[in-house]
């Protein structure tokens, strides 16, 4: 754990904390069971005794009454102080996980063709004015009416959203995950059990007045969907597909993807979600992998799949896999979709069991979760602009997404001067 929290490049003194605490717990345990011990043999003792025998050991009892109050409070504190050290440590990083910062990851692989425009002929234009010609993407009203990082999709916009989440939902469910609309807001023991009120609770919104948090990703109430359960292990694994409103405070990220709709506070996404034995966690983390790569293959997007170093690692995660789509006007990889490995750490944490038959007895111990997201959606919008524009400022319409849009193959600017999103 010492080691995992240095390549995270978290406090390292936090371990030695806490085992310090638990020493304390088990200790104050052990101090309060021998107290509890005398007073029940002296509370026997009682009823037999006379006189000044008697007096002693009333007052005896009183004496040893407040002694195993204060044990009790003192066993009751240092439990507290054991579990709120517990909550702020980070998973086990996983051993094969590069060290470092965010930009000390590893490439996996590489996917797709990036397109050379030169050699086409014409200059590519960015997301939000390839979105403001087609009367998809309106930032200025919603500047308007919300302030910075907030959008709206308009017209062919809004069809194209609903057309991604159909055809996301579509293939996950052909995967066999069960689909799922869940709350936007939650209470704070999800939050925290999930591990998003730690070092990312700067990004988190909070509605103080109601103790309502509202979430970042469809992940969180996913993970809570089975806490304080105990799952027979025959039905793992349990997989869900979440569509859900996401909202990020966007905390730290000043002058960062301000232009268009690729870094916003408010979102929709379809995530994966599984549930599984800790032993299949591994596997089930590849085939998540796979089907992110699947997705992205089928919307005909160049992209790299990349081993997320040890401090670019969410709390909750022992390892994650991004997939990065090449972005033309940026001349870069931007991450997409990513895919955790909780191992047991969000299980503990919420009371997410699992219940087996070993050696003929009746086995229960924590599972293991992972999650992927599926679609982001802004930023696979900005993705499909940009690497499927053409010289006339249309945008070519991936295959996979021509059923859910009316059969277009092609989507068209609108006549100048026209209100974006006009019929």
């Amino acid at each position: 754990m010492r080691a995992s929290q240095r390549a995270r490049g978290e406090d390292v003194e936090l371990v030695d904390a806490l085992l310090s605490a638990d020493e304390r717990r088990r200790s104050s345990s052990v101090r309060f069971d021998e107290l509890r011990a005398e007073q029940k043999t002296l509370g026997k003792l009682i009823p037999k005794a006379t006189g000044d025998e008697k007096a002693a050991l009333l007052k005896k009892a009183g004496e040893l009454s407040a002694a195993v109050k204060a044990a009790d409070a003192a066993q009751d504190e240092a439990k507290d102080e054991t579990q709120q050290l517990l909550l702020k440590l980070g998973n086990l990083v996983h051993p094969d996980v590069p060290v470092g910062g965010e930009e000390d990851f590893a490439v996996l692989e590489t996917h797709g063709t990036i397109r050379d425009f030169a050699a086409e002929g014409f200059e590519p234009k960015d997301h939000l004015e390839i979105g403001q010609a087609l009367g998809a993407i309106d930032v200025e009203r919603a500047a308007k009416v919300s302030g910075s990082r907030f959008y709206y999709l308009t017209g062919i916009g809004a069809l194209l959203e609903l057309a991604l989440v159909n055809a996301a939902i579509a293939q996950a469910t052909e995967a066999g995950f069960v689909p799922m609309l869940t709350p936007a807001l939650v209470r704070p023991h999800a939050m925290e059990g999930t591990g998003f009120l730690g070092q990312a609770a700067e990004n988190v919104y909070h509605l103080e007045k109601d103790d309502y948090y509202l979430v970042g990703t469809s992940e969180v109430p996913l993970a809570a969907y089975h806490m304080d359960e105990i799952v027979d292990a025959g039905q793992l694994p349990l997989r869900y597909a979440g569509f859900s409103p996401c909202f990020r405070r966007e905390a730290g990220t000043y002058g960062k993807d301000t232009r268009g709709i690729f870094r916003v506070h408010q979102f929709d996404k379809v995530e994966m979600f599984s549930y599984v034995a800790p032993e299949d966690a591994q596997a089930e983390h590849q085939r998540l992998l796979e089907w992110e790569k699947q997705w992205l293959n089928s919307l005909e997007l160049p992209f790299q799949v990349i081993d997320v170093a040890t401090g670019d690692l969410g709390a909750s995660a022992s390892r994650k896999f991004d997939c990065e789509a090449w972005i033309p006007t940026q001349g870069k990889y931007r991450e997409l979709t990513s895919a955790s490995n909780c191992d047991e750490f969000q299980a503990r944490r919420l009371s997410v069991r699992m219940r087996e038959n070993a050696d003929g007895k009746q086995k229960v111990r924590p599972l293991a979760t992972l999650n992927g997201t599926l679609c982001a959606v802004p930023r696979t919008i900005v993705a499909i602009f940009e690497n499927h524009q053409q010289a006339d400022g249309s945008v070519r319409v991936p295959e996979v997404l021509r059923p859910y849009l009316g059969g277009r193959t092609v989507l068209e600017p609108v006549a100048a001067g026209r209100e974006s999103g006009a019929k």
